[in-house]
């Protein structure tokens, strides 16, 4: 028999209070608790709906599950139910975390990548979604052609012009993507946008637009394939997705609130 939902929410992971009950006076404790195998569910069902409504196949989208902060333990939770894609954005942290966990894993860099952790980085991450300049774009080439390696990566892109934010201004991109191309150790797939903080997800799609925007732009203009847009996170992925995510980065409404960050 189905447990009728009551209407309190908590975030996976988290128990409720302890004298929280349902009604008639049960105790919620076996069933208030969301699984990390449910968040997981429930963001599938999120991101096939998305596509659904816009023509899309759900399977044109990868969840990459962000497991920062998150112990190895949760990944395990993570994995168990099907998930192989991962994000983590600290080098040292995902240092530490990948070799505990199977080794058929993918990962994904999402962060802002350091200079001196570039050596590092590579030979865990798959995808570096976060190539925020073009000084760093060729750091990155020179340090894969010493250790013989193609490294995938996105380029990212401040659309909304933030101060806060890394990635280089649709302006800077266009003048320097030609540079950017001839990096002859790097595979450039496509683009990637973190639009400001807002408490509708509403408010990032003109965002999204932007982004999809100026890639068909350049690969019309350099005649380049920019197939991957990674945008869209827990806040308002179904509306990236809506507007041609290929890749979303969804972390809370899987795992819950973070932890208290390391330091690199």
């Amino acid at each position: 028999m189905r447990i009728q939902e009551t209407a309190l929410v908590y975030r996976p992971g988290k128990p409720p209070p302890a004298d929280f009950e349902l009604a008639g006076g049960a105790p919620a404790l076996h069933f208030a608790m969301t699984s990390i195998a449910e968040s997981l569910e429930r963001v599938r069902e999120q991101i096939a709906g998305a596509a659904a409504k816009v023509g899309r196949a759900a399977d044109e989208i990868e969840l990459v599950a962000i497991s920062k902060t998150h112990a190895a333990d949760k990944v395990r939770e993570a994995i168990d139910a099907g998930q192989t894609l991962f994000g983590e954005s600290r080098v040292q942290e995902a240092r530490a975390k990948i070799p505990e966990l199977p080794s058929n894993l993918r990962w994904h860099f999402v962060g802002h990548l350091q200079k001196n952790k570039i050596r590092h980085a590579l030979p865990l991450f798959e995808m570096i979604h976060s190539v925020d300049s073009l000084g760093l774009a060729q750091d990155i080439n020179r340090i894969a052609e010493e250790e013989g390696m193609h490294p995938r990566v996105l380029l990212e892109v401040n659309v909304a012009g933030e101060g806060s934010k890394f990635g280089f201004s649709p302006d800077k991109l266009r003048d320097e993507i030609e540079e950017l191309l001839a990096l002859p150790r790097l595979s450039i797939l496509g683009l990637m946008t973190i639009p400001p903080l807002a408490e509708e997800s509403e408010a990032s799609r003109k965002y999204f637009v932007q982004l999809r925007e100026l890639r068909d732009r350049l690969q019309t203009e350099f005649r380049v394939d920019l197939a991957q847009l990674s945008m869209g996170m827990t806040q308002d992925f179904p509306v990236a997705i809506e507007e041609g995510a290929t890749l979303v980065r969804v972390g809370t409404a899987i795992f819950g609130e973070r932890s208290k960050p390391r330091r690199d």
